[in-house]
């Protein structure tokens, strides 16, 4: 296993930052971390990559104790913090050396940094101070940073803060590139992303996890309907036609000719929905069965 944390708990003068929190993350997961603002999330980044001290239990990185004083512990893991510190006046080039020189890498740097500014798309702008790029290559550079020294665990804080649609995209299929063989738990308010890259999501809130589970099954956390459909007709139904339907519950045209209607029972009402518009002489135009998506279960296990 990358990460192991046993019952970490954090105070912050009386307030419990952290209680009692545990959990695993493996060799190979991208696991996305999640929780509200002040939930907990960057101080158990911080824990785990040891900027903090806990105040009880441990964090193991591949075997080794976080917080021991053992330099070998920090060369197995790359920190993106949320912030993201950068040296404006240095030259991305030159600000990977010396990264590379902090741990201890100078032999190697010149070809490590040529493959990660490669992997980081940063190959236009390696020539050019760090303070005079946009805010996408600002993100490249601190993840690559993060890559320099090869490590085997990277930890992400809102890799993605203030970038566009296309810089978002781009960055994460950075990360999903690197969590082919490192391990990445990856702290974000956007939802859309979790959902395309992590495997895992583990939501915490007040310093407590209100879930650890793989995303195919943390849906089920959300008690809802048992059936969402979203049918659209070619022509105007009435509410009291579509309401007779058997097995149907709640109803609400959600826009012109375009229905979302539930169902409590267990069998499907997809083909009553279908036969229904065939005696009505209704062409569907769409159909189809709505799921949970991961905004819902954030939402019912924090609020």
């Amino acid at each position: 296993m990358s990460i192991l944390v046993e019952s970490v708990s954090k105070l912050y003068g009386k307030q419990k930052a952290l209680d009692n929190v545990s959990f695993e993350v493996k060799t190979g997961e991208i696991v996305g971390f999640l929780g509200p603002n002040g939930a907990g999330k960057s101080t158990m980044m911080k824990i785990i990559t040891g900027f903090l001290p806990p105040a009880s239990g441990r964090v193991l990185v591949n075997g080794l104790e976080v917080g021991t004083g053992n330099p070998d512990v920090k060369r197995q893991i790359g920190y993106l913090p949320e912030n993201n510190p950068l040296y404006p006046e240095m030259y991305v080039r030159e600000y990977l050396g010396f990264v590379a020189s902090i741990y201890g890498r100078e032999k190697k740097s010149k070809k490590q940094i040529d493959r990660i500014i490669e992997l980081t798309g940063l190959s236009p702008e390696q020539n050019k101070q760090i303070g005079s790029l946009s805010k996408g290559y600002r993100q490249r550079v601190g993840l690559a940073q993060a890559l320099i020294h090869n490590p085997a665990v990277l930890i992400l804080d809102e890799a993605t803060t203030g970038l566009d649609p296309n810089q978002i995209i781009e960055i994460r299929n950075l990360i999903k590139e690197a969590g082919r063989e490192k391990t990445v738990l990856l702290s974000t308010h956007i939802m859309q992303e979790v959902e395309a890259i992590c495997e895992r999501v583990i939501i915490i809130d007040h310093g407590v996890i209100m879930a650890n589970e793989e995303k195919s099954k943390i849906y089920s956390l959300v008690n809802q309907p048992k059936q969402i459909i979203i049918v659209e007709f070619d022509k105007h139904v009435e509410l009291s036609e579509l309401s007779g339907i058997e097995n149907i519950g709640n109803v609400k045209l959600i826009r012109n000719n375009t229905w979302q209607i539930e169902s409590e029972g267990q069998e499907d009402i997809r083909p009553a929905v279908f036969n229904f518009a065939v005696s009505k002489n209704l062409t569907v135009l769409s159909l189809q069965k709505q799921q949970s998506n991961l905004e819902e279960v954030f939402r019912h296990l924090t609020s």
